[in-house]
C-alpha cells in the first residue's frame, strides 16, 4: 500500500504510526503540542525515534470531549500538516471524522484519511476520499455500545462500512481498518477485541491497533494516563502476533523495539 511516497508492506510486517494530538483537550497529551513549533519538534522526536508515519488530529475523542467546530479544527490541522510535509520526508495522517476538514487537509498535503467513524458519520466523507484517491483508515464505532454477539456484531459493522466505501468508489487496497479500541464498547469487549483481533482478516483488509494510553490499560492496572506505557507495549506486541498492520501509540522508541523484538522471535531469528 502506497502512502504518501513510501510503500508499506500489508502483511509481515508492523509499522508504528505516532500521535500528534494539536488539541489543548486530548487525554493524555492535551496542550502539548497545540503550537506549531512544539508540534514540530515533537515530530523530529517522533521521527528519530523510528515512527513511519505521524497521525494528527485537531479534536480530542477522548469520553466527554467538547465537540470542535470545522473552522477551528482546520485552523488547527491544516497548518501543521503543510508545515511537517515541508519540513520532514514522512507520510501524513490526518485524523477526522468531518469531510470538510479531511478535503482542507487533503489540500494541505495529508497523505491518508482516519475516519473514527468508518464513513458513517458524515455523508459525504466517502466521497472526499474517493475523489482525493488516498488510502484511509476506517474504524469501528457505534451509537450505543448494545451487542448480542459482541465480535460477530462488530465485524459486521466494518463490513458495512467497506459497503459504504466500495460504493463510494474507494479501492479496496486502499482500506486499513480500525476495530476501535476505546469506542461502543465496554471494558470487557475492549479486551475481547484485543484478544480476538485474527477474527476481523476474514473482511480482508489490513489493520490497525489503537490502544495506546487507553482506558482498557488504565483499569487493567488500575493507573492513570501517564503510567500506562507497560501496559500499552503489551497491546503493541498482541498486535504483531496478530498481524496487524499498524499501531498508533504516543510512546515511539519504546514501541519500536517492542515490535522489531517481537518479530525478531516470531521470525525465530531468521533474516
Amino acid at each position: 500500500m502506497k502512502i504518501g511516497s513510501r510503500e508499506f508492506q500489508t502483511k509481515g510486517h508492523t509499522y508504528v504510526m505516532g500521535i500528534l494530538n494539536v488539541t489543548p483537550d486530548s487525554f493524555s497529551d492535551g496542550g502539548k503540542w497545540n503550537d506549531r513549533e512544539r508540534a514540530l519538534k515533537r515530530v523530529e522526536e517522533m521521527v528519530k525515534q523510528g515512527a513511519d508515519l505521524i497521525d494528527i488530529g485537531g479534536e480530542s475523542t477522548r469520553p466527554g470531549y467538547t465537540p470542535v467546530e470545522t473552522e477551528e479544527e482546520i485552523a488547527r490541522t491544516a497548518p501543521v500538516i503543510e508545515a511537517v510535509k515541508a519540513r520532514f520526508d514522512i507520510p501524513v495522517s490526518l485524523d477526522t471524522c468531518k469531510s470538510e476538514v479531511a478535503l482542507a487537509g487533503i489540500q494541505a498535503g495529508a497523505d491518508l484519511i482516519n475516519d473514527i467513524w468508518g464513513l458513517k458519520q458524515d455523508e459525504k466523507m466517502a466521497g472526499v476520499i474517493s475523489d482525493s484517491g488516498l488510502p484511509c483508515c476506517l474504524m469501528h464505532n457505534r451509537k450505543k455500545a448494545e451487542y448480542k454477539n459482541f465480535m460477530q456484531e462488530a465485524a459486521a459493522d466494518l463490513a458495512e462500512t467497506l459497503q459504504l466505501a466500495e460504493r463510494a468508489g474507494i479501492e479496496g487496497d486502499k482500506i486499513i481498518l480500525d476495530p476501535g479500541i476505546g469506542f461502543a464498547k465496554s471494558y470487557e469487549q475492549n479486551l475481547e477485541m484485543i484478544n480476538c483481533l485474527e477474527e476481523l482478516h476474514v473482511l480482508g483488509c489490513p489493520l490497525l491497533l489503537g490502544c495506546s494510553r487507553k482506558s482498557v490499560i488504565g483499569l487493567t492496572l488500575d493507573l492513570p494516563a501517564d503510567q500506562r506505557l507497560e501496559g500499552t507495549l503489551v497491546t503493541t506486541v498482541i498486535g504483531v502476533m496478530k498481524g496487524c498492520m499498524f499501531v498508533r501509540v504516543h510512546d515511539i522508541q519504546e514501541n519500536v523495539r517492542a515490535v522489531r523484538m517481537t518479530e525478531a522471535i516470531l521470525g525465530g531469528g531468521r533474516n
